[in-house]
């Protein structure tokens, strides 16, 4: 992993847990332990799932990048439709509050989403070879 993909990974990692600290614990003051476990289940399943499409977008970038585009489409709609699987199988569960899951899952996307974008625009990653840089023949 390059070094500015691994600062991308922390840079939203970061915050992520941070936001889903703050819902376990809001969670846990307002629905107990029910809701700190489901709290804490919606931010490790975001965690999870955006960390690992990260890494895995990261690394079809550098081996084959012309299936970069296609890639990022296929990982977001394999990524939604697990994503509604686990949900729906925990929607039964009586173990978690699925409200707090609910509210520290949305949280934690849009806090990782943020971060991202920040990350990305931050990053100075050329687009073309600067003049001067010999290729070898």
């Amino acid at each position: 992993m390059q070094s500015n993909d691994a600062r991308t990974l922390l840079y939203c990692f970061v915050p992520t847990t941070v936001v889903g600290g703050v819902g376990i614990a809001v969670s846990a003051a307002l629905a107990g332990g029910k809701g700190a476990l489901g709290a804490a289940f919606g931010a490790a399943l975001v965690l999870v799932f955006m960390g690992g499409g990260l890494i895995a977008l990261q690394r079809t970038a550098r081996s084959l990048p012309h299936l970069f585009q296609m890639m990022g489409l296929l990982l977001y709609t394999t990524q939604i439709l697990v994503l509604m699987i686990v949900l729906s199988i925990v929607k039964r569960v009586a173990v978690f509050d699925t409200k707090c899951t609910a509210f520290t899952l949305l949280a934690a996307t849009l806090v990782w989403m943020a971060a991202q974008v920040r990350a990305h625009m931050k990053s100075k990653i050329l687009y073309v070879e600067p003049e001067g840089a010999s290729t070898p023949s």
